[in-house]
């Protein structure tokens, strides 16, 4: 078994046996500025251009979706700031996917980890103004306790404010963090321009995710080579996987990129024999099958299958139709879309109510043909990455799951005759206590 460190609540958090965490911390508190402090935090900076080539070395990758390497991101800000320009930096914790909670328990249990990041992302990228940007109260009202740490602590090398908006899943895409800081509302808008080239206030701005932030004090102490030294060469480092379905109570896993998916279920207590597949990153990359059993959890692996790592959320399809999944994903994307753009409102209006046509026996074979259709025309659409997700969930189901939708269409899932996987929002893990 596992060695839990917070068992606090429903939410399990452990490491994968023999895997010494990076982010994950054996203390059921919350850790202070003096703790912090005391295990190496908030250590000088010599050279800001030196940490970004340790950033280089190192191969950190976002860990909010995207998985876009940090030191460009880092390295094109900075080269702005060179020219002259004020820069920014934000981070992400409005960590609006349902099935993911690892950026509320970093922000609830190890705000100055994540602060401690932000600084050091400032720093390279030439900023004197960053910002933390949440909609979970508990996390601000702990990010907000750490700042008044840092004040009394005399810690003030960049200036941060803290940022709430309403909770909502396109509230954490990076255009809409930047409209929401401006004083706009949490909602996407068209790019170009990128927030690199313009951000807040119309400066280049970084905006990463809180867990990638919390990683790179590691990189600043150990160095970029000592962070490679687990995970994969395309995938390096750990990562938190956010586990929930096959009947347990979600959890928080800290695991090496690489780790074997059945690795995984040994230590979610999941015999892979009741696996019937996954839905993978969250609710954006889609559902897998059976195929993910032999798979490892880097990008590369589940890229092959057709899928995505993501923000590092896995559900388990155990005894839940997958129809029935898709359909309630698809379900979610049409109530969350922005509102604003006429291809996103209509298209995941469309495909939901396919999909959950299919699900109730009530599609043919041509609403079927026209879901396919769409699941391919509709993407990239957007101003932000909704609809491109709707298309990922409707491919998947009608792609890797022939027998489950021919026997949808014939009216006869065994499955469902046992009662429909209905959910407004989809393996839910932000709906337990989060410690």
């Amino acid at each position: 078994m596992p060695e839990t460190f917070a068992p606090t609540g429903a939410l399990t958090v452990a490491a994968l046996p023999g895997c010494t965490p990076r982010l994950l911390r054996p203390l059921g508190t919350v850790e202070d500025c003096a703790e912090y402090l005391a295990g190496g935090g908030y250590r000088p900076l010599a050279s800001a251009e030196a940490l970004l080539d340790e950033v280089r070395r190192s191969g950190l990758r976002g860990r909010g979706g995207a998985a876009f390497p940090l030191a460009i991101k880092l390295g094109t800000v900075r080269d702005a700031h060179l020219r002259g320009s004020a820069t920014v930096v934000v981070a992400n914790g409005e960590e609006g996917e349902p099935a993911s909670v690892k950026d509320k328990w970093l922000l609830r249990n190890r705000p100055h980890l994540v602060l401690d990041g932000l600084r050091l992302a400032a720093a390279v990228a030439g900023a004197r103004r960053a910002y933390v940007y949440v909609s979970d109260e508990e996390s601000a009202r702990r990010v907000d306790a750490a700042l008044t740490e840092l004040d009394t602590a005399g810690i003030t090398e960049v200036a941060i404010e803290l940022v709430t908006v309403a909770p909502g899943y396109v509230a954490g895409e990076e255009t809409a963090a930047i409209r929401a800081i401006d004083g706009g509302p949490a909602k996407p808008t068209d790019k170009p321009p990128r927030p690199f080239e313009q951000g807040v206030g119309g400066s280049p701005t970084v905006v990463s995710n809180v867990e990638t932030l919390a990683h790179l004090p590691f990189v600043h102490r150990h160095g970029g080579a000592e962070f490679r030294t687990v995970g994969t060469a395309e995938s390096p480092g750990t990562f938190l996987a956010t586990v929930t379905g096959a009947g347990r109570s979600p959890a928080l896993y800290e695991l090496p990129h690489g780790t074997p998916f059945a690795d995984l279920l040994a230590l979610h207590g999941v015999p892979a024999r009741d696996v019937r597949g996954a839905l993978m990153g969250g609710y954006f990359a889609g559902t897998v099958g059976r195929e993910i059993l032999d798979a490892t959890l880097d990008h590369a692996s589940i890229l092959a299958l057709g899928s995505g790592l993501g923000c590092g959320a896995i559900a388990l399809l155990t005894r839940e139709c997958p129809v029935a999944v898709g359909a309630a994903v698809l379900s979610y994307f049409d109530r969350e879309n922005a509102g604003q753009c006429g291809s996103c409102f209509n298209g995941t209006a469309a495909m939901a109510a396919a999909a959950s046509a299919l699900r109730d026996g009530r599609a043919t074979a041509a609403d079927v043909d026209r879901l396919r259709r769409w699941s391919v025309v509709l993407r990239g659409r957007g101003a932000c990455g909704t609809l491109d997700g709707a298309a990922n969930a409707a491919a998947a189901l009608v792609t890797r799951f022939d027998a489950e939708v021919a026997a949808h269409l014939a009216g006869r899932c065994a499955t469902c005759a046992d009662g429909i996987y209905l959910a407004d929002r989809p393996f839910d893990a932000q709906a337990v206590m989060i410690p």
